[in-house]
């Protein structure tokens, strides 16, 4: 039996992973930090299939002792501090998670066991101010957050301990992907959660900052596959996993609303203080690479995306609230 540790497995990636892996005959183990507050519940139904073991990616000793207790086959580095405007109120304890943390996993791996495979959770935000459309593996990198940056180092640090001690090492650099799991704080389930509170009569208005915003989105159980199929190669290589079409934060505001026959400008207002200091205005990846080598594609639509977390949000609303 094949064993695997994800670090965020409490996240959305994480709980999708977790389910594939668990379908793959996988022993998983979770990588939990102490907190006073256990968030387990993306992962409560599958809570007694997992084993949880408690580190900290701030910790290198922690990851260490992790690793030598659980022996897994593959490493999944899901974990960082991932909602992008907290990048720039916290930057610095942002570049110890998603920077640092990864420099840490990956020396845990080269001192224990340097048979381990490692994924690193790269990101289209590392694109930043776009060098050409769409972007490719090998497209430039100008990150315009302290997020984005921390992810570039990490990125190439994976690179760098792949090049310089022969790891297994290889980073999946996605695109933007949603799901029902998304937390509340990020804009496509921000929306999603306030048009099906506006159609049940829970919320009159919905505030955000930048609709001209373009994003490839695509379906994060898809998306988990691709990290799973990267760890299975003969060779470590780093992959764009992307959708290939490109909408604005408009878009998604317009097909959401018109999910539950509602016309989104009546609801919709802006608020200049939701703006970013520095905004990414464009991305669209390019995952030939990864549809050649991998055999990956993905299998729903940015309508059939939108479909189904407003579906899922007004279901959860109308119950929570006996409506």
């Amino acid at each position: 039996m094949k064993k695997a540790l994800i670090t965020g497995i409490t996240g959305q990636d994480g709980s999708y992973l977790a389910e594939l892996l668990l379908s793959k005959g996988y022993k998983v183990y979770g990588m939990l930090r102490r907190s006073s507050v256990e968030k387990l519940d993306r992962i409560e139904h599958i809570r007694n299939k997992i084993e949880f073991v408690q580190a900290d990616l701030l910790d290198q000793l922690s990851i260490i002792s992790a690793l030598k207790l659980v022996k897994p086959d593959e490493v999944y580095n899901l974990a960082a501090m991932s909602f992008v405007p907290t990048s720039w109120s916290q930057p610095v304890l942002t570049g110890e998670f998603t920077a640092i943390g990864v420099t840490r996993v990956l020396e845990a791996i080269r001192l224990v066991n340097k048979d381990i495979k490692f994924y690193q959770a790269s990101s289209s935000e590392m694109f930043g101010k776009v060098k050409e459309v769409p972007q490719n593996e090998n497209t430039p990198f100008h990150p315009r957050s302290p997020y984005g940056v921390a992810k570039v180092y990490g990125h190439y640090i994976t690179v760098n301990y792949r090049e310089s001690y022969g790891l297994f090492a290889v980073s999946g650099i996605l695109f933007n992907h949603e799901s029902p799991r998304r937390g509340l704080e990020f804009v496509t389930r921000k929306v999603t959660n306030a048009a099906a509170k506006i159609k049940l009569g829970l919320q009159k208005h919905l505030y955000l900052g930048n609709l001209e915003a373009q994003r490839d989105w695509g379906y994060a159980k898809d998306y988990v596959e691709a990290m799973w199929l990267m760890l299975q190669q003969e060779v470590p290589q780093d992959y764009v996993i992307a959708t290939g079409k490109s909408h604005s934060v408009k878009e998604w505001v317009k097909a959401s609303f018109e999910c539950l026959g509602l016309n989104w400008e009546s609801y919709v207002k802006i608020d200049k203080s939701l703006l970013r200091p520095a905004e990414v205005d464009l991305l669209i990846g390019d995952s030939t690479k990864a549809r050649k080598n991998l055999g990956w594609k993905p299998s729903i639509s940015f309508e059939q995306l939108v479909q189904i977390m407003v579906e899922n949000d007004y279901n959860e609303l109308k119950k929570k609230n006996n409506l």
